[in-house]
């Protein structure tokens, strides 16, 4: 690809429109993800006899394995998200792009 072509892509709205979703999406799940890590490392840091507490009578499972599994899981479960939004929406916005830019390009 030349780079006029890259510039046709570059000035596309829809290159515009991809990268502002993309990257408020990016930033949003970021900043989930990162207040509840950080969240939990307070929560360990302040106050780490209330993780330290078993889940039920008896158990020797504790509230902190059963938060850090949780975050575990949905830590993938956002990463899925993730994968299955640019697998779909970004990256069919981005073969528009590239479809309009070869079209222009002829």
């Amino acid at each position: 690809m030349s780079s006029a072509m890259y510039e046709r892509m570059r000035v596309n709205p829809k290159f515009q429109e991809l990268v502002a979703k993309r990257g408020r999406f990016a930033w949003t799940l970021a900043f989930i993800v990162l207040s509840m890590f950080y969240g939990f490392v307070m929560v360990v840091a302040f106050n780490p006899t209330a993780l330290g507490q078993p889940v039920s009578e008896g158990s020797f499972v504790t509230v902190g394995v059963v938060v850090e599994l949780f975050m575990f899981i949905f830590f993938w479960s956002l990463t899925a998200v993730y994968v299955r939004r640019a697998n779909t929406e970004f990256d069919a916005l981005t073969q528009e792009i590239v479809k309009e830019a070869w079209k222009e390009n002829k």
